[in-house]
């Protein structure tokens, strides 16, 4: 297994193994990476014995204030060298109590160790001492697996997801980051065991739905959540989406299917993590405001502003941050509609202004999801909507380069008008702020300060309110 073994680092942690007659082994996702040449840096080192002596010996070999971060509780230590970022801990075999993942541990032996971890691709060690330098053990079939692109339990998957319910999330994280499938009977274990997620943190849970919306087609990760009964317990208001009804014949698409289709068109087209939740969120609204019609057929009329509501709620639940990330998310939900309403034959310019004023720097973003919320199997249909949206970019581009209203200020504030007609802090001059700014929005006048200064004396006199 020289196929990473070449790293400096290597050689300084084999030296010190040498020296010491040490027994010890990389293991792990830096191993199963490596192997599948994707980028990784995080190694994990099993030592049999202490891996807090070994990390302590290998800081002094290497010298230069090589610190070592000790986490006595876990067993652990860490160590930064270059750019990895190391992990020593030693040989262990785990068991559980049934109302809590957190394993009481023993000491044990390599195959003990490899036997504790969640799948066979992340059982794959290599040798790093002097009996077995390079050498890789795979008592699991680990690299079968990684070959034909399967994620497995190296034991009865029941009793791995019932010891520890978050390698069910890891498991359907993995399955989205490497486009890997779920081994029919591990995928049928996270459907029985799927109730045990709610003792794990709902933080760990957060990281790994993050991880699956980061990933290349998180659609695969949503699908698996949803197929498993996982998508009702972590995240009831996207699985709310699922489902078709019929009446008079009529019937509506499957939001909960054209939502993480949405969210797959989005990533390849952005890397914006936010953008991404927003995508997977928008449409979150339409359960509660879903209408049949016998004119118009189903509705969803004000799914944007009672999704854009919801965002609050769900935010503080997955403990995700509730600030400017959270309002741009709810900005972009609220929003999601207005760039098709804009595809008519006659855009008014004061209909993109206002567009523009509301979204602000963040226009480009909403364009991008309105663009992958087409999910039609027709070609004609997105062909037409795309030139549509073409249009309304080039609109967008003209009205700004015009009028300047994106992230709009007013060119009169309040405390100038406070002034100009002694008037104090109140409903005047809320009313005479926003008449500036409507008539600016609605092309009356120009976004300048002359022109705000003269409509501003014309509407306070209509108002009975002179200059002093």
């Amino acid at each position: 297994m020289n196929i990473f073994l070449g790293d400096p680092v290597f050689k300084l942690i084999s030296k010190t193994a040498f020296e010491n007659d040490t027994e010890l082994y990389a293991i792990g996702g830096y191993v199963r990476d490596k192997i599948l040449e994707r980028p990784t840096k995080d190694l994990d080192i099993v030592v049999l014995g202490s891996g807090i002596d070994f990390a302590k010996k290998l800081a002094n070999s290497i010298g230069e204030n090589t610190n070592v971060t000790i986490f006595r509780s876990f067993g652990t230590a860490m160590l930064r060298y270059n750019d990895h970022e190391i992990e020593f801990v030693g040989a262990r075999k785990e068991s559980y109590r049934k109302n809590s993942r957190k394993p009481i541990v023993e000491e044990g032996t390599l195959d003990d160790d490899q036997k504790r971890r969640d799948f066979t691709i992340n059982t794959l060690a290599v040798g790093l001492g002097k009996k077995n330098y390079g050498q890789l053990l795979d008592p699991f079939n680990g690299m079968e697996d990684l070959k034909n692109k399967i994620i497995r339990t190296p034991l009865d998957p029941n009793i791995t997801f019932s010891d520890d319910p978050l390698r069910m999330m890891r498991g359907i994280r993995f399955s989205a980051q490497l486009d890997f499938k779920i081994e029919k009977a591990t995928l049928n274990a996270i459907k029985a065991n799927r109730e045990r997620i709610e003792i794990v943190s709902q933080e760990r849970i957060t990281e790994e739905l993050n991880k699956i919306i980061e990933s290349k087609k998180p659609s695969t990760g949503f699908s698996h959540l949803d197929k498993t009964g996982m998508l009702e317990i972590i995240l009831p208001e996207v699985h709310a989406m699922k489902g078709v009804d019929v009446m008079n014949g009529k019937m509506h698409k499957d939001n909960f299917h054209h939502t993480i289709k949405v969210l797959d068109n989005l990533c390849e087209k952005s890397d914006n993590f936010w953008l991404r939740w927003a995508a997977l969120l928008h449409d979150i609204g339409k359960p509660g405001t879903k209408r049949y019609s016998g004119e118009s057929g189903w509705t969803f009329h004000g799914h944007e502003y009672v999704g854009a509501k919801m965002i609050p709620g769900i935010f503080r639940r997955l403990k995700l941050p509730l600030n400017e990330k959270m309002k741009y998310v709810q900005k972009m939900v609220e929003l999601h509609l207005r760039p098709i309403s804009l595809t008519g034959d006659e855009i008014s310019d004061s209909a993109v202004r206002r567009l523009l004023f509301e979204a602000g720097d963040n226009i480009d973003d909403l364009m991008t999801l309105c663009e992958a919320d087409i999910t039609s199997k027709n070609r004609e249909t997105v062909k037409r909507h795309m030139a549509n949206f073409r249009q309304v970019r080039k609109k967008l581009h003209q009205i700004e380069e015009k009028d300047a209203v994106r992230n709009f200020q007013p060119p009169v504030k309040g405390d100038e008008i406070m002034e100009i007609f002694g008037l104090a802090p109140g409903r005047e001059v809320g009313i005479i702020k926003k008449a500036i700014k409507e008539a600016i929005l609605d092309g009356i006048i120009s976004n300048n300060r002359e022109d705000a200064r003269k409509y501003m004396i014309k509407k306070a006199r209509e108002m009975g309110i002179e200059p002093q």
